[in-house]
């Protein structure tokens, strides 16, 4: 298991468009992706749910990586939220 915590920098926070970008992103790894605000946890590759989670600027996030490409899984994700939010 793989963990990271990051500080959304974004001014308009997971909006729709880095939300998909992010389960793009993950969708083709065997790890499974979770991010995590206040309690609340949304698998990466559902929409829906990573847009429920409302994650605004300032936000900090848990970013839990589970599986056989957990190394490769965790470069990718956090390159991910560094660069776009």
């Amino acid at each position: 298991m793989k963990e990271f915590y990051y500080t959304v920098k974004d001014p308009i926070g997971m909006h729709a468009r880095p939300a998909t970008q992010l389960v793009n992103t993950v969708k083709g790894l065997a790890s499974v992706v979770t991010v995590e605000k206040q309690g609340k946890k949304a698998d990466a590759r559902k929409l829906l749910a990573l847009m429920s989670l409302a994650v605004a600027h300032g936000d900090e996030v848990h970013i839990v990586i589970e599986g056989e490409d957990e190394n490769i899984a965790e470069e990718k994700v956090k390159s991910f939220f560094e660069e776009n939010l």
